[in-house]
């Protein structure tokens, strides 16, 4: 009987220790374009770098080329403000294209 509730007991003790070894959630799936950014730009001189945009920007790193247009070798917030309202106008234009409205 005695072996039995221990063997039952097992599992509820172990999960203490799986709780503490799963690393902490971070908030990071909540900030906004701008914080990415600003964290992302380590030296902290407004001009954000493939290398910093690999490691702390990663949806910047994807679109790089795209976004640094007079390839200066970074990519400033207005150069990622600039590319996010391109692709929102491309996105609208095709959206209007497949469901044109009906008056």
């Amino acid at each position: 009987m005695r072996r039995r509730l221990l063997l039952l007991a097992l599992p509820l003790l172990a999960l203490p220790v799986q709780a503490q070894a799963s690393p902490p959630k971070t908030a990071h799936s909540h900030m906004t374009w701008e914080q990415r950014f600003e964290q992302a730009n380590t030296t902290h001189n407004g001009h954000l770098t493939m290398e910093q945009a690999k490691t702390g920007y990663r949806a910047v790193a994807r679109h790089f080329t795209a976004i640094d247009q007079d390839k200066k070798g970074y990519v400033t917030e207005d150069d990622i403000r600039a590319y996010y309202k391109a692709q929102r106008a491309l996105h609208h234009q095709s959206a209007s294209t497949r469901h044109p409205h009906t008056g």
